[in-house]
């Protein structure tokens, strides 16, 4: 049997469950009902509410018929979704989760390092702006973004690779400079609304963009 920390695992964000991890191991239901694998101690919440289920594919989220529906990256789930590394879905708009497609790939983070203003912990993709967490978190691909920028702070990343890492080789022939532009300029927004005073993300004209992650005070 693999290990823990070798299985895909859910890491509950925004909700009751926020912080506590599940390794996906066979068929996970998520709901009220306390026989369920992940329990959601809500009235929101149906009592089996979606499932989690291992296939050739991957990993595959389905609502289970709920009330109040589940999201996945934002939009309602109507159809089972095979699930990527940092993809964000709720339950009922009560419970968040992230998942990782191991535990074992994640970077240990204990205690975080400050580098400077801005922060990242890639186990909890939670991110700090001048001392403040962004909330809601980022999207998968706003976080993916930032990440390959913030290991390479002060270094200049081309928008060729910013587009492969972000998107994966396979499907990044199909992204747009305007779908590349309308990600930076969504990223910005958010960081910007926290602190408004620095750039962080700039754009290096002719080559590509980097972090300037000033210092902290």
């Amino acid at each position: 049997m693999p290990k823990d920390e070798e299985l895909p695992v859910l890491v509950g964000q925004a909700g009751p469950l926020k912080g506590l991890r599940f390794p996906v191991n066979g068929a996970v239901v998520l709901g009220r009902e306390p026989g369920c694998e992940v329990v959601i101690s809500s009235r929101q919440v149906s009592r089996y509410h979606a499932r989690l289920t291992t296939s050739t594919e991957g990993i595959i989220l389905e609502d289970l018929g709920s009330k109040n529906g589940t999201h996945y990256n934002g939009n309602p789930l109507s159809s089972p979704v095979v699930l990527k590394d940092g993809d964000l879905f709720q339950i009922a708009l009560v419970q968040e989760f992230m998942f990782l497609s191991s535990d074992a790939t994640m970077p240990l983070t204990e205690p975080l390092v400050q580098q400077g203003m801005l922060m990242l912990d890639m186990r909890s993709r939670r991110v700090w702006v001048n001392n403040q967490q962004l909330v809601p978190p980022l999207s998968a691909l706003q976080f993916h973004m930032l990440w390959v920028l913030y290991e390479k702070q002060g270094q200049v990343v081309s928008r060729q690779d910013l587009v492969s890492a972000v998107w994966g080789d396979e499907q990044s022939a199909g992204v747009s400079d305007q779908a590349l532009d309308a990600l930076i300029r969504r990223l910005r927004d958010r960081i910007s609304a926290l602190d408004s005073r620095h750039p962080y993300i700039v754009t290096v004209r002719g080559h590509g963009l980097r972090l300037d992650n000033p210092p902290t005070k």
